[in-house]
Parts: structure tokens; sequence; C-alpha cells
């Protein structure tokens, strides 16, 4: 491949396991990523989703740095208008001193959840996100010592500990050109999540390289992409290990959250809704093959879309199937 390969894990909950095991398991997803050459593992913010169990990527990624020695680890990402940026610059430039040299902080501008929630976290909203954003890379800049904060600036004498003589990388999750263009501006890397917007990434990955200004983060652009992959033994294994997933990918659009435990509970409710006109465009989400056609696939995705980086959503409905599929795509 001529492209980087990433993994970004969602800890979802597999099966008839719990929430707890799923926190669990992507540790060992992670471990099996770093065996296997993966450059980086990103992990997510989600609240109150019942098949989803990383609400406090943070805390999973110190973990990860006790249980891997030398893939890459971040956030795909920190919903920043959910926190205090104080708070946010100081969590990284920790994780930045067990870790040193690995550790990448995406941010995004959405909730990670619904509105309610979001109330419930005292989330500022994600008009706030500019003034927090502005105020996390001061941060993070000054305790890295690469950008002092002056006297003027807001937070003068207010600083992110611990210090330390590196700074966790910088990256922005987008869902649109727009977006795209803000982390271009600001100098950071991108990563446009597919898998939420629905949609081709290259308008988003155009828009950012044009918009891009240099920064003592970055001094050229960077942009990578999040798609759901599943790999398997053949086509039709594969086909059918993704039926949970795109059932509940199905309920989600009739505002029914649901979770399903089995294959064949995923594949009755899809042939029950097979005359939906929403089923084809859930079918089409993701790269879902045998490992030829998902390399195949990926390699097209980075060509058509320009991306440096692929991130690969292995959405098994079991920690072996999602391990196995990171082994058959793994880098080359």
């Amino acid at each position: 491949m001529s492209f980087t390969l990433s993994v970004l894990d969602l800890s979802p909950v597999s099966g008839d396991g719990t929430q707890a095991q799923a926190v669990r398991d992507t540790i060992e997803v992670a471990k099996a990523a770093e065996r296997l050459g993966y450059h980086r593992f990103w992990v997510a913010e989600h609240h109150n989703i019942g098949t989803l169990s990383s609400p406090a990527p943070e805390i999973l990624i110190a973990a990860l740095t006790q249980a891997t020695n030398t893939i890459r680890l971040g956030s795909g990402g920190v919903m920043l208008v959910n926190h205090s940026p104080l708070k946010v610059a100081e969590v990284f430039m920790e994780l930045e001193a067990l870790a040193p040299g690995r550790i990448d902080l995406g941010v995004g501008r959405a909730l990670g959840t619904d509105g309610r929630t979001g109330g419930a976290l005292r989330s500022a909203g994600s008009e706030a996100f500019p003034q927090y954003f502005a105020l996390l890379n001061a941060w993070l800049l000054d305790a890295s010592g690469r950008e002092p904060i002056t006297e003027a600036h807001p937070a003068h004498d207010i600083h992110a500990n611990p210090a330390g003589p590196s700074h966790p990388d910088l990256f922005m999750l987008t869902s649109s050109p727009e977006s795209a263009d803000f982390a271009g501006r600001a100098g950071v890397g991108m990563v446009f999540a597919e898998f939420i917007a629905r949609t081709d990434g290259t308008p988003s990955v155009e828009a950012y390289r044009a918009a891009f200004e240099p920064s003592v983060f970055r001094e050229a652009p960077w942009a990578g992409i999040a798609t759901i992959a599943l790999a398997a033994e053949t086509n039709a294994e594969a086909q059918r290990l993704a039926a949970p997933m795109r059932a509940s990918n199905l309920a989600t659009l009739f505002n029914q959250p649901r979770r399903f435990r089995s294959i064949p509970e995923a594949q009755a409710f899809l042939a029950e809704h097979a005359g939906d006109p929403r089923l084809a465009g859930v079918m089409a989400r993701g790269i879902v093959g045998d490992a030829a056609a998902v390399r195949a696939g990926l390699a097209a995705k980075a060509a058509s879309t320009g991306a440096d980086e692929l991130f690969v959503m292995a959405v098994g409905p079991t920690l072996e199937t999602r391990i196995r599929s990171l082994e058959l795509i793994k880098p080359t």
C-alpha cells in the first residue's frame, strides 16, 4: 500500500458482551494493531450510546500507553466543547509524559451524543469550538515551550502541566468542507469522519489543502480518512459478519437505536426492511469483502480522496472477527 494505515476503535459492545468487556476488548485490539504494524490506534468519545463504551478516551489512552510500546495512540476524538480546554491540555500533556512522541490529540466540535445528554455534560455547544480550540492550542504550545503565553493573552500565568519538551500532535475531526477549511487555516492535521458523514471525503480533503496555513504543529497539510472496513476469509462470510453493523445503522435511521446480539437476528431485521429505500445506503457504507477486495477498496479510496492515511474501523460482531479483519488487511 502506498498510503499509511491506522485503526480507529469505538469500543463496540459485541453480541452478548457487556459494556465493561468492550473497554477491555479495545485494549486487545490495540495490542493486535501494534503487532500487525498499523501506524496509529485512536479511540473515540461517545456518551449515552448503549452500543459503544468509550466516554473517556483519555483513560483508555492512558491504559494503552502501558499495554503498547511503539504504536501512536490518540483520540478520534475528544469532543472539545464538552470539556475545559485547560483540562484537555493538561490531560494530553500528561499522556505525552507517559509515552513521549506517541500521543495524538484529535478533537471534534460536535457533542458525541444527543442534545439532552450534552446538557447533562454541561457542554458549551458547538458554537464555542473556535474559542475553545484557540485556548487549547495556546496551552499545548506553552507547555511544550514552543510558544509561551504572553502577558497580553487572556490565559497569561495559567499553564498546562506537566510541561515537557514535546507536545501531542494536534488534529481536527471533520465531517464537511467547512470544518475541513477550519482545520486547514489552523495548520493542524485533518481526519474526515466518513463513517459519520456518510459521504465522500474528497471535497473536504480538497478544502483542507486549499485552506492550509503552516503552523508550529505542521509545516505541510496532512489529511486522513476514517472509514468502515471488514474483511473475512470469503466475501460471503464478510457480508454475513457485517449484518449486525448494518442492522444497527438502519435502526438508527428509524430513530430506534438498537443492539443486535446475533447475526441471525440482524439478518432477519434486514430482510424485514428489504424494501426500505434507505437500506441501499446502509449496505454501501464501508468496505466489506475478502482480503483482496477490502485492500483494493482502501487503495482506491486513498487514491480518489488524496488522503495521506486511512483509519479503518474493524466492525466485526466479535473481538475475534475484528482482530482477524485487521490481520487480513494489515499494512505491507
